[in-house]
Parts: C-alpha cells; structure tokens; sequence
C-alpha cells in the first residue's frame, strides 16, 4: 500500500507488513550476545532520519522499578517526592506520569494520599502482575493507566516461559483486551526489547496491539524496556541493539503514534542517558526514568538528567523549576539517609567543587571559566573549592570568598595576608602526611585562630551584618 505521509510531505512504500514468526527454537542472537564476551556493536549501515515529535516529554518509575533497588520508602516520603516531582515539571507537566504499585496497604495508602494531591501532573499509574484480580484494583482505585508485562525477547519468551512465540502473543493479547473491556489504558512492557527478534515478534505484535486501540478507541501504549542496557545510539547499528532502529520501525511498520511510544532504559553500559535522548530524537515521546537514577542493577535514566537534557535539546526549561533537583537531593540525603555518590553530576556534592589550584584560580577570575552553568541561578548551587594539598592560594581565597558569600566588591584576593598564612599552615599539615581534603568547619576554624577579628567580619558578612 503506497500512502502519503502527512509527516513527511511524501508518498511512502507500505507494502511490507512483517508477520509473527513462530519459531520453533529461541533466536538468541549469539553472534552478538554470546554471553562468555563483552556484547558487541555490529553495524549494517542501514541508517534511520531523526523525527523527534513535537510534544517530548518524562515519565517517572521511582516508586515502582526504583524503589525495588533501595530500603523502601515510607507514605510520607513518597507523599513528599511527588510533591517536588511536580514542582520540577512545572505547569505544563513536563514529567506527566509517576508509577507505583498497588499490592500492600502502604502501596495503596501511597497512592490515595498522592491522588488527594488534586495534580493533573504527574499523572498516578500502576503497574500489575497481569490477571483479571490486579484489573479490578486498578479500576476501585480510579487510575486510568496501567502498565502490563509482555516480555518480547526470545530469551524471556523460551526461557522463562515456556511458550512459543505465538502461544505468548495470544496471551498478551487476551490481557490487553481485558484491560481495554474495563476502559483502562493498557501500558505494554515490552521487556527486553534489545534481545528480542524485531521484525520476528516484536512489530507484528505490536501491529496486533494497535489493531484492538484502534477497535477500543483506546490508546495502547508500548514501552521499549531496554532491560539490560543494551541499547546503542550510534548511526548504522543493527538490530536488536539500534535505539533508532526500534523506534523508528515501531512508528513505521506498525504504526505506532509517537504519543504512544516510551522508552525504558538502563544504564548496564553507561549509555542510559544518551540512549533516553536518541529515543526522543527519533520518534518517542516519552522517557522513562526515575530520581537520581536509583532502579535495577546499575538503575534507570535519572529523570534530573533529562530534565537537563530536554532544556539542552529545546533550549528551554518549557516551565520547569530546574532548581527542584537540589531540593531532591537534599531531601534523599537528609531525610531519607541515602547517600549520592560525590562526582554524580547535578546532584552530587562535588559536581560543581574543584580542587586544583589553577581552577580555583580561574574561578576567582570569572566563574564562567570552570563551571558548566550559571549553577547557582538554576541549581541554587554556588560553585566551590575544596581545599587539599594542591590548591594554592587560589583555592583558598576562593574558599573565603565562597563560604562567607563575600559580595563581589568585598572579595579577599590571593594575595591576602590571610590567603597566605593559611596556605602556609594547611601546608604544614599535609607535610606531617595529612592526606585528605579539609572540610569547611575546619577551615572556618583556621581562620578564626589566625585573626579572631577579620573571622567575626567574615561572618558578620555571612550573616547579612554591615561587612
């Protein structure tokens, strides 16, 4: 069939529609996946136009696949994080979905208090074991969306259940219309998706798929479950690896819209977050993430990341509080005891601290030299030093300057009496073999023993005193 796409402005060839193949041994791609080596990038040349849609937004797993990777959390912190997810998505509800799960009391209580939020964003959806039952408590507890298992590798398929490729499509099938005969929004998992037989199993299922939404006038959605982070974003890969290529063949072959298209990744091969982006650029528009990228293993794309991300790719914050982030983390460390990792970037205590000397130099002379963005207008993170053994005068000048919030016009210079005299004590110490950073408490106290007088001005001048 030759139609023209609207989209493109162009007549397009659809002659081909793929067709199940229902093999009677498991494809398991062992050239690629041969599981006793590193798995590996194959490129067939084949390369796939960007199409980013026109409306991309985040969706949210925290409190569904992230919570299962950390001591759970309690009501009142869920209650408390979705407060500052919305906040972060701002009024056009940049982050439009957060997931939870609905099987014990707390799950439950979590949800209804959420709910009484009164928030169009983000939306509360479930994800259930697919059965009859699990249908019946999405729809008591008024959730319009929830997510479904379809595992779609052969490796799942074969391996942990048992079936044939068609045996599992008419299982998932009869689930997706049990959930569209309730009027509820069928999410497809399509897990393991970068393992799986593309144009074998998962096109001509998700066809089938969007056979019944078309029937319903429901919309089905599908979720690219990039389960083990094996997803590549490079031009010319093959599949089953090509993030463009999975993308792009769910819109085309089987006609998937982009609204209906998300995409879940991991970060098994630190390639979570670019893979999250190349799905958006090629025809998703929605990815799946969770805070500070907490989730399986090595987690899932941290939703702080592509908020960032979306501002870089859009060149705006489309009405986000980008500033939440810190709120985040601080609520994570503070409150819920969970420490983030120093160098992780925007959250991390370190992502915007340096230590060399001549960084801190540059620092001092303009701030724009070492700091990716203006991080304390849209972080409210103040870029530091952290004062070591290589640091110089630079660095702790800066240190002064930072921690007391010096106005500009009140700013110690390196070449300070004081500048100097520290130095020369803190060099004193790494010579007797101290070999870790000094923290700020101590260096507030050196400078206090050194000259009491300027110290009292100092914080006078931290404290909104006349300097």
């Amino acid at each position: 069939m030759i139609r023209m796409d609207s989209h493109r402005n162009v007549l397009t060839d659809m002659n081909w529609s793929p067709t199940l193949q229902d093999v009677s041994e498991p494809n398991l791609f062992r050239e690629i996946y041969d599981y006793d080596s590193i798995p590996k990038t194959a490129f067939n040349f084949r390369n796939t136009p960007m199409d980013m849609p026109e409306e991309i937004w985040m969706t949210d797993t925290t409190f569904r696949d992230g919570q299962q990777s950390t001591s759970p959390f309690t009501v009142q912190q869920i209650v408390d994080l979705f407060k500052l997810m919305h906040k972060l998505g701002g009024k056009k509800g940049m982050i439009k979905q957060a997931e939870f799960f609905l099987y014990t009391e707390k799950d439950r209580k979590a949800v209804e208090e959420c709910q009484q939020l009164g928030y169009e964003f983000p939306e509360v959806t479930s994800w259930i074991r697919a059965n009859k039952k699990d249908f019946d408590l999405v729809k008591s507890m008024g959730i319009r969306e929830t997510g479904i298992l379809v595992s779609c590798s052969d490796y799942h398929i074969f391996k942990k259940m048992h079936l044939t490729r068609r045996q599992a499509a008419d299982q998932y099938l009869g689930i997706v219309k049990d959930a569209l005969s309730k009027g509820i929004v069928p999410r497809c998992h399509f897990e393991d998706i970068t393992r799986a037989d593309f144009y074998g199993f998962v096109v001509p299922f998700a066809i089938e798929l969007m056979k019944l939404s078309r029937e319903a006038g429901i919309p089905v959605k599908i979720r690219a479950c990039d389960t083990l982070g094996y997803g590549i974003s490079y031009p010319g890969v093959t599949l089953p690896r090509s993030v463009p290529g999975i993308i792009a063949g769910l819109k085309y072959y089987a006609q998937v819209p982009s609204s209906q298209l998300e995409w879940h990744g991991h970060n098994d091969f630190y390639k979570v977050v670019t893979n999250s982006a190349t799905a958006w650029l090629y025809g998703c528009s929605s990815v799946n993430c969770s805070l500070l990228g907490i989730g399986e293993r090595t987690g899932n794309c941290p939703l702080e990341a592509m908020v960032i991300e979306y501002a870089s790719l859009r060149g705006t914050t489309d009405g986000m509080d980008i500033s939440v982030i810190t709120d985040i983390a601080n609520y994570f460390e503070k409150e819920m005891g969970y420490p983030i990792p120093p160098r992780t970037p925007f959250v991390g205590r370190n992502f915007n601290t340096t230590r060399a000397g001549v960084h801190a130099d540059g620092l001092l002379k303009d701030v724009e030299i070492y700091n990716i963005f203006n991080t304390e207008k849209l972080l409210n993170r103040v870029p530091l030093v952290s004062v070591d053994s290589h640091s110089g005068l630079a660095g702790i000048a800066y240190w002064i300057n930072g921690y007391y919030k010096l106005p500009k016009d009140h700013e110690i210079d390196k070449k300070d009496e004081i500048v100097v005299k520290m130095k020369e004590y803190i060099d004193e110490l790494y010579a007797k073999g101290r070999n870790t950073c000094m923290g700020d408490e101590e260096m507030d106290e050196i400078l206090h023993n050194l000259n009491p007088r300027l110290h009292k001005k100092l914080i006078d001048a931290a404290t909104g005193e006349d300097y």
